[in-house]
């Protein structure tokens, strides 16, 4: 199995190196990505969403408001690249179920019924979201906070990656992904934060500097949003403490854990050390100094952002999604590929690794001249994205704390019809160190 795995692996990677380079976006109408390339980071950003919440899933919720001391940490271990069973992945496959069943101008309402028919555990915002549309309350409304506490959580911006995937170089279309899918759960800095990280990965095709890529999908926030003086501040700090990360850490930890202004949330008291706090900014903080303070490194972007607590295997499955997509899969060390299962099934899902791979492509090609690119040959007959520069127009700006109205929203009896409650996962098997810790952990907050 495992010589069959790196076989297919090896084959999957070869793409031709000496393609029409990117030209750069601000001297050009358009970037071109040979098709072969964008194969290759594709993978590389699947395959890191999975080593960074696989190695920092023993530590999940374990330390909080402190930094995990490096001899706590666990040694990568081949085996924990099989992250099938975790929520940081297996989400995502919903909503490309989703898009491939019913094309790119799916509506939301159809969203939330596939989401409301997914089966696999959820928590937090994502639990909440799909217990509302359960009960009729269709989106937007299912992620507002009038219906849903968790509403500024990290959820969807765990599960965003899939948008900037499917998306190179095109963060309009991750921002819209985001205001379909990132609804159904989240509401103000909730969906901009994923919209940002979406905004991500699609500028990684094309820059491999996290500084660079960080400041791309800045340009996709609203500039007056929480999460865009976050991602401002986190740039700031980064620069007076270019060399020790944890000055960094103490400086987001006094503002975005302990200053109730900045701290919302069911779940997300104000605190210090031991204090859960699952809200998106202090979380998306950690992946922007995993990735700034691990210049390119996996093991340190990997290891800063999950070292810095909390949500630590969420956290470092974003950086290191994002940084694999800049690598490309033909460049992963092997040892996080070695061990790979490429016949296991994601979580209530018929999608292998190499099934997302397949699906990834074809939405990809699909969103490229849907935004009004084109593929074409160059000339030694390789396929080539051709695909317009985009200028981001970032969405309006809501906040949790002052929201606006909710839109009144319910399924019909029909969509209702549609809507079959699954049975609930029995305990035990893939996944289940991960629920037990989030379980425990967000019972402990809420009793408090």
């Amino acid at each position: 199995m495992r010589k069959a795995a790196l076989a297919i692996l090896a084959a999957s990677v070869v793409f031709v190196a000496c393609g029409a380079p990117a030209l750069a976006a601000e001297t050009a109408k358009v970037r071109r990505l040979p098709v072969g390339e964008y194969l290759d980071k594709m993978k590389g950003a699947w395959i890191g969403q999975m080593a960074g919440v696989g190695w920092g899933q023993p530590t999940e919720f374990k330390v909080k408001g402190a930094i995990i001391p490096q001899d706590k940490m666990p040694p990568w271990n081949p085996g924990m690249i099989n992250q099938h069973g975790n929520d940081d992945c297996y989400v995502e496959m919903t909503f490309l179920r989703t898009l491939e069943q019913y094309g790119w101008d799916v509506s939301i309402r159809q969203a939330g019924i596939d989401f409301a028919n997914s089966g696999y555990p959820l928590w937090h915002a994502n639990k909440e979201g799909r217990d509302n549309l359960r009960k009729g309350i269709a989106p937007p409304d299912s992620g507002h906070p009038q219906f849903n506490k968790h509403a500024d959580d990290i959820d969807y911006q765990i599960e965003a990656d899939y948008s900037g995937i499917i998306a190179p170089g095109l963060p309009n279309t991750a921002i819209a992904l985001g205001e379909k899918f990132g609804r159904l759960m989240n509401y103000g800095d909730g969906v901009h934060a994923g919209q940002f990280i979406g905004a991500m990965y699609s500028e990684a095709f094309f820059e491999s500097d996290p500084e660079k890529i960080i400041r791309a999908a800045l340009r996709c926030l609203p500039a007056q949003s929480q999460y865009a003086g976050m991602v401002r501040d986190v740039l700031g700090w980064v620069k007076e403490n270019p060399d020790d990360w944890t000055k960094t850490w103490q400086r987001v930890e006094e503002k975005y854990h302990k200053d109730p202004k900045y701290t919302h949330g069911l779940c997300s008291k104000p605190g210090g050390e031991g204090a859960f706090s699952i809200d998106v900014k202090l979380n998306g903080a950690y992946v922007l100094m995993g990735l700034l303070y691990g210049k390119g490194d996996p093991d340190k972007t990997i290891l800063i952002a999950c070292r810095s607590g909390q949500d630590s295997d969420c956290n470092p499955s974003n950086a290191a999604g994002i940084l694999f997509t800049t690598m490309g899969l033909s460049k992963v060390p092997a040892r996080f590929t070695e061990k790979l299962n490429l016949e296991a099934k994601y979580s209530y899902s018929d999608y292998t690794v190499p099934k997302v791979f397949e699906v990834s492509e074809k939405l990809a090609r699909q969103g490229v001249v849907r935004a009004g690119g084109k593929i074409e040959k160059n000339e030694k007959g390789e396929e080539v994205f051709v695909i317009p520069v985009e200028e981001p127009r970032p969405p309006k700006l809501e906040q949790v704390t002052a929201p606006g109205p909710i839109a009144n929203s319910k399924f019909t009896p029909e969509e209702m019809a549609q809507i079959k409650t699954p049975a609930p996962k029995p305990k035990g098997g893939e996944g289940a160190q991960a629920v037990d810790i989030k379980a425990a952990a967000e019972k402990k907050v809420v009793s408090e």
